[in-house]
């Protein structure tokens, strides 16, 4: 069963996802320009370092994409509630629609999405049930190409050999000082913030509970029982296989979980 195209109509985030897009093209049009093809030309870096780079910012893009779009876990307007899961269920009181419990209304995006994490402006869209697999692979991807820009910045100055050749007519050599630091200074502000960001969600996952739920205190269900760390981030990713949760050309297909372990139906 393929993903819904979610699309949200919010020039806010149009403008932040604008910018991650932004980012994104520089870094991947002025690493390589500047730092790897020349070194590779000279032998100062293997093809792998140049093939690596373009995995990860082909990685990072994807998700960035499949994550704005994807439904986060939007429920429909009359919902079929099983007889038996019925006592799980509870009314909005701002759509007045039934929802499974854990749900939560988005004030921005004007409706209930299942297990809502939160909305991201970052990337247009809420992080629900169907889309927070593709959030964590972004956030995974962008730490590790904003640190790889980072290394290349170093190592280009630092420890690379200098360069023997070099058109100075064009612009980007001419002014390579001033686009390295520029990448420089958005790879540490994106690094930072991202990492912390990844670490909340992380320890959301391992401790079963949404950042909705940590900011109103409802975490402490005790009628929950807790769930082995493999369980929770398998129902996230929507598979055991680990080497899936790395991979965003794919579609998650939910977890059939033993009914005391369900979250929702």
């Amino acid at each position: 069963m393929g993903q819904r195209i979610h699309f949200v109509v919010d020039p806010q985030g149009w403008c932040c996802m604008g910018l991650i897009i932004f980012i994104w093209l520089y870094n991947t049009i002025f690493i390589p320009k500047v730092i790897l093809f020349p070194h590779y030309e000279e032998g100062n870096i293997s093809v792998v370092a140049v093939l690596c780079y373009y995995f990860c910012s082909l990685f990072c893009i994807a998700s960035l994409f499949r994550a704005s779009v994807a439904d986060p876990g939007k429920l429909p307007e009359n919902p079929k509630i099983p007889v038996t899961e019925r006592e799980r269920w509870e009314l909005c009181y701002k759509c007045n629609m039934m929802r499974p419990k854990r749900s939560h209304h988005c004030s921005r995006c004007g409706h209930c999405v299942r297990r809502m994490d939160h909305h991201c402006p970052w990337i247009n869209n809420c992080v629900g049930e169907d889309n927070h697999w593709l959030f964590l692979q972004l956030c995974f991807y962008t730490q590790i190409l904003s640190s790889y820009t980072l290394i290349l910045d170093f190592c280009h100055y630092y420890y690379f050999l200098p360069l023997k050749k070099e058109n100075w007519d064009v612009f980007v050599f001419r002014h390579e000082l001033a686009l390295l630091r520029i990448s420089a200074f958005m790879g540490l502000i994106i690094l930072g913030g991202i990492s912390r960001l990844f670490y909340t969600q992380l320890m959301g996952i391992f401790t079963d509970t949404t950042s909705i739920e940590k900011m109103s205190n409802c975490c402490e269900d005790t009628s929950r029982p807790r769930k082995p760390w493999q369980q929770t981030f398998s129902e996230v990713f929507g598979t055991h296989w680990k080497i899936l949760w790395f991979i965003p050309f794919r579609q998650r297909q939910p977890l059939r979980v033993p009914y005391h372990f369900a979250n929702h139906v």
